[in-house]
């Protein structure tokens, strides 16, 4: 069945506790650590498929303690600009994403970094689409992309899926009648972000039209949006 793609809208905040832990709970563990620099581990790599959640941790990380602690931080994207790729002493943890889209040029400007972030004992999580091992960048820097600890992070099952989106119904204060969240789950983008997102689209039409979320609502809202 053709699933919906749906504007998501404004960039959600990020944070480690909105973060869905499933089968990751090792991993959320040392990102707290890392958010703290508690962590014995100077470096980390987490792995994973699109939707998973990598990008949600690093910029939780970005994001996480006082305002002090987040200019501390430093989240880079493959496509930030050369100086965010330059070491800062002021900035003690450096989050790199999805490195298997870093250029030529910015895979110079990482190898570089790595060398600076351990001869000055900071701080670096790292995320990819594969394990290091396989990760198309040139060697040298493939090589301390493992430097540190390395975790798959897995997608929330079904079952998981069914839970969050429950829990997450229960604390906006919502009833969802039986079927909403399985048809949520055959029907549209199977991230959590997108699942989410959806679920407070539907919250407003609720309100909006004074009913509760019932399986003929979902389908009137679907049929509303198909419309504009």
């Amino acid at each position: 069945m053709k699933q919906l793609v749906l504007d998501l809208g404004a960039e959600p905040t990020h944070s480690l506790g909105s973060f869905e832990v499933g089968q990751n709970a090792e991993a959320a563990a040392l990102m707290k650590q890392f958010a703290s620099r508690t962590s014995r581990e100077h470096f980390a790599y987490l792995w994973g498929a699109v939707g998973v959640g990598k990008s949600h941790l690093l910029k939780a990380l970005a994001s996480a303690g006082s305002e002090e602690e987040q200019l501390r931080a430093r989240y880079i994207s493959p496509f930030s600009i050369e100086s965010e790729f330059v070491y800062s002493p002021e900035v003690d943890l450096y989050l790199l994403d999805d490195c298997e889209k870093l250029s030529p040029l910015a895979q110079i400007d990482a190898f570089a970094l790595f060398n600076e972030i351990r001869a000055n004992n900071a701080f670096m999580v790292c995320s990819g689409n594969v394990a290091p091992a396989v990760l198309p960048v040139r060697e040298d820097l493939r090589t301390r992309m493992g430097w540190g600890l390395i975790y798959q992070i897995h997608g929330l099952t079904d079952e998981e899926k069914s839970a969050a989106l429950a829990a997450a119904a229960a604390a906006r204060g919502l009833t969802l009648s039986a079927g909403v969240i399985p048809y949520l789950l055959s029907h549209f983008q199977r991230d959590m972000r997108s699942l989410s997102t959806i679920l407070d689209s539907l919250d407003q039409y609720s309100l909006e039209t004074r009913r509760p979320i019932t399986l003929p609502l979902l389908r009137e809202w679907l049929q509303a949006e198909a419309k504009e």
